[in-house]
């Protein structure tokens, strides 16, 4: 399911990007609004390389899919606010904003589970350092488990 998700954002987000670049020349013939250009192009190929990564046989880590999102989603945050911003004088239409802000909660909401999993490894990760160095290289616990001190060995003659 979370394949199926990420893979509609991905190509909805590149065709929302698609469909405003193809209509920027025209609108972008006011000063400073070749900027929204150069923030989708961005866009675009953050969500390219996702794309790719998604087809290809080595699929993304945790930490490069997280890393990846939230650079999508601080760029999709960045475009939105420029196009509100700049909406008449650059005639944005409104529904672009409206769609770039819907896919950019989506984005979000990818990211937030792929950062999640980043902390769940994490903390798995650090959990198993500390059963490791807490059982003393001993799976089954012995003397430090039962008494919580080590096994002493009898002083004196036996």
């Amino acid at each position: 399911m979370r394949r199926r998700l990420a893979s509609g954002v991905i190509a909805t987000m590149g065709l929302a990007a698609a469909a405003l670049l193809d209509a920027a020349p025209a609108r972008a013939q006011a000063s400073g609004c070749e900027k929204i250009q150069a923030l989708l192009q961005e866009r675009q190929s953050l969500v390219a390389s996702l794309s790719a990564a998604q087809k290809s046989k080595r699929k993304l880590t945790p930490q490069q899919a997280c890393s990846t999102m939230t650079r999508l989603v601080g760029n999709g945050a960045t475009t939105v606010k420029f196009a509100t911003d700049n909406q008449d004088w650059c005639q944005i239409p409104p529904s672009f904003i409206e769609g770039l802000k819907a896919d950019n909660q989506k984005a979000a909401g990818i990211r937030t589970q792929a950062c999640n999993a980043v902390k769940q490894q994490a903390e798995m990760m650090r959990r198993a350092q500390q059963q490791a160095q807490g059982a003393g290289g001993n799976p089954f616990g012995g003397g430090d488990a039962i008494t919580g001190g080590g096994m002493r060995i009898p002083q004196g003659a036996l």
